[in-house]
């Protein structure tokens, strides 16, 4: 006889592996035709892989999405197009950024203006004004950038939090990097710009978050992780991490 309590555990075991399955992703495509993008966007795609990047942090139409440094807005206006006109993709440019380059605000005022669906975000690195809850944010290539010299001690600390409490309970952050050598931190950060993994997963739980999921969309395990991003050897052929964390709740 098959005790009530064996009897459960086995109809629960049985019906796990159709309760997690997951919905497939949306499908960016029309996003990514978007007759908006420039020409030079289109031609990173093969190697930023968009909509390997949408999927992994499952943004789907009607979402409230941050871009945190939406930098000249390859990533905002993919986004745009993949939560559509119910959705809406808040686009943030640190102020130190735009002080020391015009051009940084001056892109976040045309993306702005383009996409009805787009609004810009100000504030200081550490504090993006993020106006509404989100249900995630992305950032590529930008959380080493907290710890470069020019920003007082803290501003990592401080900008996870702020990242944190911008989001919904449940919501998601996925951070791209620059994968720097194991055990180095956020040293390599200003001389490299590079930041080494465990130092973000370190940082973004002192902040609350759960590490969820790591992707290797950007894997390059031939990079020897020891020249500065931007030398032209390694450029655009760096080892890079995908993380996604949640927020719990």
């Amino acid at each position: 006889m098959i005790r009530p309590l064996t009897l459960a555990l086995l109809l629960a075991v049985a019906a796990t592996p159709a309760a997690a399955k997951q919905a497939p992703a949306p499908d960016y495509s029309a996003a990514l035709a978007d007759p908006g993008r420039p020409a030079a966007d289109r031609e990173r795609d093969a190697a930023r892989k968009p909509a390997e990047l949408l999927a992994f942090a499952q943004v789907k139409p009607g979402q409230k999405v941050g871009d945190y440094v939406m930098g000249g807005g390859y990533l905002t206006r993919i986004l745009a197009g993949a939560v559509g006109a119910s959705g809406k993709v808040y686009a943030f440019q640190p102020a130190e950024f735009i002080a020391f380059k015009k051009q940084y605000g001056d892109d976040q005022a045309a993306i702005d203006a383009a996409y009805a669906n787009v609004d810009a975000v100000a504030g200081p690195f550490a504090a993006p004004a993020f106006p509404v809850p989100l249900d995630t944010i992305i950032t590529v290539q930008n959380f080493h950038d907290l710890y470069l010299k020019p920003f007082p001690e803290g501003t990592g600390a401080r900008a996870s939090a702020a990242l944190f409490a911008a989001l919904k309970p449940g919501g998601t952050l996925v951070v791209v990097d620059h994968s720097a050598a194991d055990g180095s931190g956020t040293s390599l950060s200003d001389s490299l710009h590079r930041i080494d993994k465990a130092a973000v997963v370190t940082a973004l739980t002192a902040a609350g978050f759960k590490l969820e999921a790591e992707s290797d969309l950007y894997r390059r395990p031939d990079d020897p992780r020891t020249a500065n991003v931007f030398d032209a050897a390694i450029r655009g052929k760096t080892d890079q991490f995908t993380l996604r964390f949640r927020k719990p709740g």
